[in-house]
């Protein structure tokens, strides 16, 4: 820590131009990221925009570096909407200062939904949602082509080729007749589409006694149906087990038997907004799961490096995704056995 701390403190006063910068509070290290580390910080004397919270998101070796700058673009185009994405103040790819691409943003008030509103949880989740759907995807494109991304990369299409890319790469061939059936039905292109985050899960979202005051973590965001957003909050809420999501033992057996409850609910309160198709919902659900599968095959391989994501995939939930793309498509998906390095 105190190595980052150093490096950290001379990296922002070369971007800042501060050479006397310093700590009003030095980094320490918090919850939240599955793939990523997460520091919060405070500088003393700095310029405005830097002298409040601050959040150092910093990207594993195995991250493609360029993800930075996406995460970049995206979270301050929404910024620039007024939807409370965290505003990036600073973003590199650079992976030799920290020894990761990493990205500097504010540090939003709040706790996550489930602490702070485990009642109204399905309500929020959905509104939120509906709320970021509702956002003019066309001027989400020009905004973050302004910042240099390729609006193709933003794509449905692009994001299946991507999951076939890494299967293929990973030697994940047990996944390939899946992804073989994603790609043959293939709903056409939808009109309107939507800005989707593409994680959106209760996690995500913080809140304070005022309401929602963010959403947190955008490198999935795609532009796309936003029925594929919401299959994917579906499948985290039906699939997720409830010991990983920072419940106490004594609320586990209550939030699982209230699971349907809550997808109801979130159904229920984002049809209130927005129409949603029952056949391509079924057919995201399968393309959520696929991504899910692909993640799990490449920390199986060993492609993918150590982070608290391992916690998950290692747990029920694998055997849970693979059971459920099953049963939407009647193929039988299989990855390499955990203690085995794909060939």
């Amino acid at each position: 820590m105190a190595e980052l701390e150093a490096r950290l403190r001379d990296h922002l006063r070369r971007a800042l131009g501060l050479p006397s910068l310093d700590f009003a509070e030095p980094p320490v290290a918090v919850s939240g990221g599955f793939d990523t580390q997460i520091f919060a910080f405070r500088l003393g004397v700095a310029p405005p925009d830097f002298s409040g919270p601050l959040i150092l998101r910093l990207l594993h070796t195995h991250h493609d570096p360029a993800r930075a700058l996406r995460e970049r673009a995206t979270q301050n185009a929404l910024a620039d909407f007024g939807y409370p994405a965290p505003r990036v103040l600073l973003a590199t790819t650079d992976a030799t200062t920290l020894g990761g691409a990493f990205l500097i943003m504010q540090r939003l008030a709040g706790q996550p939904l489930p602490k702070a509103s485990l009642r109204g949880m399905a309500r929020v989740l959905a509104e939120v949602q509906a709320r970021l759907h509702d956002l003019d995807p066309v001027a989400f494109l020009r905004a973050v082509t302004r910042e240099g991304l390729e609006p193709r990369s933003l794509t449905f299409d692009a994001h299946l080729a991507h999951l076939a890319e890494r299967a293929s790469r990973g030697g994940l061939r047990g996944l390939a007749p899946g992804l073989t059936w994603l790609a043959r039905r293939r709903p056409p292109r939808p009109e309107p589409r939507a800005v989707c985050h593409g994680d959106f899960h209760p996690y995500n979202i913080l809140m304070t006694d005022d309401g929602v005051s963010g959403v947190l973590d955008w490198p999935h965001a795609i532009v796309a149906d936003p029925a594929f957003d919401v299959a994917t909050t579906l499948v985290i809420l039906r699939l997720v087990p409830m010991d990983l999501v920072g419940l106490a033992a004594p609320l586990r057996w209550l939030a699982n038997a209230a699971r349907p409850l809550l997808v109801g609910g979130y159904l229920r309160h984002y049809r209130r907004r927005r129409p949603l198709d029952r056949a391509k919902l079924l057919y995201y659900e399968a393309a959520a799961c696929m991504k899910a599968l692909v993640r799990a095959g490449e920390l199986r391989g060993g492609l993918a490096g150590q982070t608290a994501a391992n916690v998950l995939f290692e747990s029920a939930y694998t055997e849970r995704v693979l059971s459920h793309f099953r049963a939407l498509t009647g193929i039988s998906a299989s990855l390499p056995p955990a203690s085995t390095p794909v060939a």
